[in-house]
């Protein structure tokens, strides 16, 4: 993929390709969008909101890393859906009646028997609860270091944050993470668990 030559394109008002920029990036926006949100549906909204607001903004993109100045606009997106929820709380049926949403598709593995599965399965949502209960700026940088891979640096472009500022909110969320994920503690591998417990 030639992502200058497709922002370029797009610039000039060339939808197809606009699209092949998010065909490549839609998965990477979705799974950033999903761990900070927490639920498929909020997700897809988010991802989908993002796209938009992205190629409404495509002429303020001066160059750079594409993919940092999408996912800056995905996490604030997020943000603000968060603080909106926060002013005006909703509950939904469907949240109470859906069956929980597998994620971590890539734990999948046809050679594992259904226990472990299932034990998988635990274990994937104690990490998604756990992640849920971590403060937004805390959440949204452990995801982006931690699930995502992106270093600090990255990561301080996304947010529009200090680089102490991220590193301080990684730490925070990792320490919180392992608190709480020690409250599952039988779910956890051996080597994970806290010694002298």
């Amino acid at each position: 993929m030639d992502e200058e030559k497709l922002i370029a394109q797009a610039k000039k008002g060339n939808v197809q390709a606009y699209n092949g920029l998010v065909l490549h990036y839609q998965q990477i926006v979705y799974n950033v969008a999903y761990r900070i949100m927490g639920d498929p549906q909020s997700a897809e909204d988010a991802a989908q909101e993002a796209f938009i607001r992205a190629y409404k903004s495509l002429n303020k993109f001066q160059g750079g890393n594409f993919k940092a100045w999408l996912l800056r606009i995905t996490t604030n997106g997020c943000y603000d859906e968060l603080r909106r929820r926060k002013r005006r709380p909703q509950s939904s049926l469907e949240g109470i009646t859906e069956d929980n949403q597998e994620s971590f598709a890539f734990l999948r593995d046809p050679a594992i028997g259904p226990e472990q599965r299932q034990q998988q399965l635990e274990l994937v949502q104690a990490i998604e609860e756990c992640l849920q209960n971590l403060p937004d700026d805390q959440r949204v940088t452990a995801v982006l270091c931690d699930v995502e891979g992106y270093d600090y640096n990255a990561i301080a472009e996304m947010t529009e944050v200090s680089l102490g500022t991220v590193k301080s909110r990684v730490s925070r969320a990792r320490s919180k993470l392992r608190d709480c994920l020690q409250g599952f503690r039988e779910l956890l591998p051996a080597n994970y668990r806290l010694q002298g417990e």
